[in-house]
């Protein structure tokens, strides 16, 4: 999904030169510089009043790519070399902050209010049905007759919407709430929108809708980085959606990773091979038990979603781990003394790694991406690192809506006749309706269901390098070309 739009674009670019002062121990030294070398005098700043504005949004920006948020800044004269350095300290002797998200209140400056505008297609007409219904008299007329809204009083209810007969009135949203399936998202009293995680199921829809930018995932880098610095054992654990991402071959993204730091590099497919197994046992018992249905419980947003707001579902999620859960055991058998990083395309696996010992940090597609640009790491130049498992394509295939279903019936081969299947993909507000009048109702068009938070699967997440589309395209051609198979 990445590098689809310009605000993408810039996160990646900030990344990268952070990483590269970092590559050059100069990341204390001169990351005060860096917004005036971004925004430098006399440059075009489109969409902000003056470059004082952008250079004070690059600076924000900056707090969660370094492991911090607003709520960290208490003077604003604070310099963001400090900020460096207590990324430094967090690093040497803490853990990474427990919030997964954060808006930047600088950057989240020009989004409607109200959501409702009357545009100059208002004929002014007599019934004035507009102004007559409003429960708050936000409504009146100029001096054309033609109607006004009084956004001070304005409770954006929609009446007046859905009663003028010409459709003059049109209802604008906030991209960021209107993305959220689960109403987590709102604004503040002083209209900066906030995320409530007791809420949020962390499916990064708002993350990448937000047209200015302003919201981030708080980053993981610097904590790896250093780590690596200091000679610690680092193992990455990778998701299948690894083969969408990068236009050269995977083994050269493996050696890509080595060429970071990290000491190995397991693919995570491995451990699918575990959640298929276990999952599909547990699936034939519990059909076998007289249960109607047991849904996948791979996907973390999903898992999020049932605890905050479906918990009428849970008897009825499988209680098999996720591929991560799995392949970080792998890791921490082989290398006991190793700190654990989870490479993938979800934001909701920092959720899930909080909860898993084994698990110690998590990066995105997208991070790893503006690592390789920031340390000047040229693919197509990379010694090539192959795996010594082979996982079979089915494993492979979690990466994609389908994947998981597929996989079990794959491995279940003869009694995989007892399954129906259903697929659930991309948790919006409709889907997680659906979700809902499952577990109440029991009534299922089949006895399983593969739920996905995104749409087309992991392939399309959140943090995912690639754009959709070719990231699709280039899965497809990867996974054909995987020959063990159950």
């Amino acid at each position: 999904m990445a590098f689809t739009n310009n605000t993408m674009i810039a996160r990646h670019r900030l990344l990268k030169e952070l990483v590269k002062l970092w590559k050059n121990n100069e990341l204390v030294e001169k990351i005060d510089r860096l917004p005036i070398e971004l925004t430098p005098k006399k440059s075009k700043h489109a969409g902000r009043c003056c470059i004082h504005k952008e250079r004070a949004v690059w600076k924000y920006k900056s707090l969660p790519l370094l492991g911090w948020d607003m709520n960290d800044e208490t003077d604003e004269l604070t310099r963001l070399s400090e900020y460096a350095a207590r990324t430094v300290d967090r690093a040497e002797n803490g853990s990474p902050k427990d919030n997964i998200m954060c808006v930047i209140d600088e950057a989240c400056s020009a989004c409607v209010h109200t959501n409702y505008e009357i545009t100059n297609l208002c004929r002014g007409c007599i019934a004035r049905t507009c102004m007559t219904n409003c429960p708050k008299k936000a409504v009146s007329l100029k001096e054309n007759s033609q109607a006004r809204i009084n956004h001070d009083l304005c409770i954006s209810c929609g009446i007046c919407h859905k009663s003028c007969p010409y459709h003059a009135i049109v209802y604008v949203p906030v991209p960021c709430e209107e993305a959220c399936p689960v109403k987590a998202i709102s604004k503040d009293e002083e209209g900066i929108e906030h995320i409530d995680e007791s809420k949020c199921i962390y499916c990064g829809k708002c993350l990448n809708a937000c047209p200015f930018g302003a919201i981030f995932e708080i980053s993981h880098v610097f904590d790896v980085l250093y780590r690596i610095s200091k000679g610690e054992k680092m193992v990455a654990i990778v998701a299948p959606s690894i083969l969408g991402q990068f236009h050269t071959t995977i083994e050269q993204v493996y050696g890509a990773l080595k060429e970071i730091g990290f000491a190995d590099v397991i693919e995570v497919a491995q451990g699918a091979m575990e959640t298929v197994s276990n999952e599909a046992h547990e699936l034939v018992e519990k059909l076998e038990e007289g249960q109607k249905f047991m849904t996948t419980s791979c996907c973390p947003s999903y898992i999020e979603m049932v605890n905050k707001h479906v918990p009428e579902m849970k008897p009825y999620v499988s209680g098999t781990g996720s591929p991560m859960y799995y392949t970080a055991r792998i890791a921490k058998k082989k290398y006991p003394d190793a700190n654990v990083v989870f490479i993938g395309p979800c934001l909701a696996k920092r959720r899930e790694a909080q909860r898993d010992e084994a698990v110690d940090f998590i990066l995105t597609f997208e991070e790893v991406s503006s690592i390789f640009g920031g340390m000047d790491i040229q693919l197509e130049e990379i010694k090539p690192y192959p795996m010594t498992f082979t996982s079979v394509r089915e494993a492979h295939g979690f990466a994609q809506s389908g994947g998981v279903m597929g996989a079990v019936l794959s491995y279940l081969k003869d009694e995989a006749d007892k399954v129906s299947a259903v697929q659930v993909a991309n948790l919006d507000k409709k889907n997680i309706g659906t979700l809902r009048a499952y577990a109440k109702f029991g009534k299922v068009p089949g006895n399983f269901v593969e739920v996905m938070a995104c749409e087309g699967g992991c392939i399309t997440g959140p943090c995912a390098h690639n754009e959709i589309m070719a990231g699709k395209r280039q899965l497809v051609k990867e996974l054909a070309k995987q020959e063990k198979t159950y």
